[in-house]
């Protein structure tokens, strides 16, 4: 039952009872009053419950679709991080031997070049067709060079062979 209909039916007992012209000074016209005035208080909680309820609702709608988002951005975050790290070293080849290579018991295959990384020590490995003067190390990232002369290419292709 709405408020509305509540009030309304109140109102209409209400205006039976001043109809009648009770006498609220006897014992049956004292209770009859009483019941009255309870009937006026129970349907004003009755409204005021339903707005409640009412505003209850929207909040929880609210709340609802802010959950729901919550639950899509932590679904594109679950998505991110179940991804693969990106590998540079898998999309294209820089020519680098970073130990990881088919060929890495000595490069055989081809011409390679080994330098110390200044920065951290660890071995890089390069063939002629890097750029010795941009060399990056796979260890630490670090981006140094070195330079190799004609003379350092022709004699390490007469060790290979």
């Amino acid at each position: 039952m709405g408020e509305k209909k509540l009030t309304e039916k109140a109102a209409y007992i209400k205006g039976l009872a001043e109809g009648l012209e009770l006498d609220q000074t006897t014992k049956e016209g004292k209770v009859l009053a009483a019941l009255l005035d309870l009937v006026d208080e129970l349907t004003a909680d009755v409204a005021e419950i339903h707005n409640d309820i009412d505003e209850i609702d929207e909040d929880l709608n609210d709340l609802t679709d802010y959950v729901e988002e919550l639950d899509d951005d932590l679904q594109a975050v679950e998505d991110f991080l179940d991804e693969e790290p990106y590998d540079e070293d898998e999309d294209e080849d820089d020519g680098e031997c970073d130990g990881d290579c088919e060929n890495c018991d000595g490069c055989d295959d081809s011409d390679y070049y080994e330098i110390v990384c200044p920065s951290c020590g660890e071995t890089v490995c390069f063939d002629e067709e890097l750029d010795p003067e941009n060399l990056v190390c796979p260890a630490c990232g670090e981006k140094f060079g070195c330079i190799v002369d004609e003379e350092d290419y022709k004699k390490i292709d007469r060790e290979d062979k």
